[in-house]
């Protein structure tokens, strides 16, 4: 018992950054809402960071602002959100296109977090060039004959400027082969390889070493790769949701804020860019996975919203408002099993 208290004082500095940077993402998420909404001239009662009971709260104007106790996500309270209102300011009585704007600023504030994190995060470490550094005995890139040295340059037709996208590609094979493009000693050589899954890691490999070099980036260049990043991981993100959606994810692979604190932590440890880095990864995966069009979700709106602008018709408040009081309750319900599940069967990572 005196070592897991000891290892918690020692460690509660890089748990209080993750819990801050955590809030940081939803506070990012739901300004954006805030800011469209009283753009629009609606009515906003609460902004809240957390859910569930009130921990502290300061009465604005017209607005309350609120932190609770379970730091598992935010929300911003609008008059007429969730049932019709006759007030002029409520959210029900503007145009499709106006809460279409206010419903899309989270996610899309989101992927801006990420731009910036991503820009400064290169600014300040540049990147690594995919210059093979290693050859793993007996691995899959040692067999196709890849030799320390090599310059990826492609793969799969795609082009590969960094490290870390060839480390996409690999993400993204599935263990499917890659037909890969090096520069070796000044003339181009076309290797094809199949990834091997390591089961204790989880993931697929090609048994290649980087050799570390890397370049530095100027503004320009530094926002160039904030926005390729960005890209980059909004791609792997729809790669997770499709394989989640399919079943093919396991349950070991999904964590929830537990486990996103957690991994923040470690992260914080090895230093403040790597923290960054993260963050600007969860920022992409929250603004992505916020538009997947279920009920209580922006993109439940979305989808609704897109409806009404395409047809022409408006689509019953009531009925709106039940069915996203549904999809908020389902999705709480997963909450509470997905917080549950970090608890007695932690993610691996």
């Amino acid at each position: 018992m005196n070592d897991i208290f000891t290892s918690f004082i020692a460690n509660a500095p890089y748990f209080i950054m993750a819990l801050l940077a955590f809030s940081v993402l939803i506070i990012v998420h739901e300004l954006g809402h805030f800011t469209l909404a009283k753009l629009n001239g609606v009515k906003v009662h609460e902004f809240s960071l957390g859910m569930g009971p009130k921990v502290f709260g300061i009465k604005g104007k017209e607005t309350e602002y609120l932190i609770k106790a379970f730091p598992i996500g935010g929300y911003v309270k609008m008059e007429g959100e969730e049932s019709g209102s006759d007030d002029p300011r409520a959210f029900n009585n503007k145009t499709p296109w106006q809460k279409l704007s206010i419903v899309s600023a989270g996610a899309i504030m989101n992927l801006i977090l990420a731009v910036v994190l991503f820009g400064i995060v290169g600014a300040s470490e540049g990147y690594i060039l995919p210059i093979i550094g290693e050859i793993v005995p007996n691995s899959p890139a040692m067999k196709a004959g890849i030799q320390v040295g090599d310059k990826i340059t492609r793969v799969n037709k795609v082009n590969i400027d960094r490290w870390d996208e060839f480390l996409n590609e690999i993400y993204a094979s599935k263990g499917e082969s890659l037909n890969i493009e090096v520069v070796r000693n000044s003339k181009v050589e076309e290797i094809s390889l199949t990834p091997v899954k390591d089961e204790k890691e989880n993931r697929y490999k090609v048994g290649i070493g980087v050799s570390g070099v890397q370049e530095k980036l100027n503004f320009g260049e530094a926002v160039s790769y904030g926005f390729k990043q960005t890209i980059s991981t909004a791609k792997q993100t729809f790669g997770f949701f499709g394989s989640l959606f399919r079943g093919q994810v396991a349950a070991s692979d999904v964590g929830g804020p537990i486990s996103i604190i957690r991994i923040s932590g470690k992260a914080a440890q090895a230093g403040f860019t790597k923290l960054m880095f993260l963050i600007a990864l969860l920022s992409v995966q929250l603004g992505i996975f916020n538009i997947i069009p279920f009920p209580a979700l922006d993109g439940g709106w979305i989808f609704i919203l897109l409806f009404e602008i395409i047809s022409g018709k408006k689509l019953d408040e009531n009925k709106v408002g039940v069915v996203n009081y549904i999809g908020f309750m389902i999705l709480m319900a997963v909450m509470v099993l997905v917080v549950l599940k970090d608890v007695f069967f932690p993610m691996k990572f």
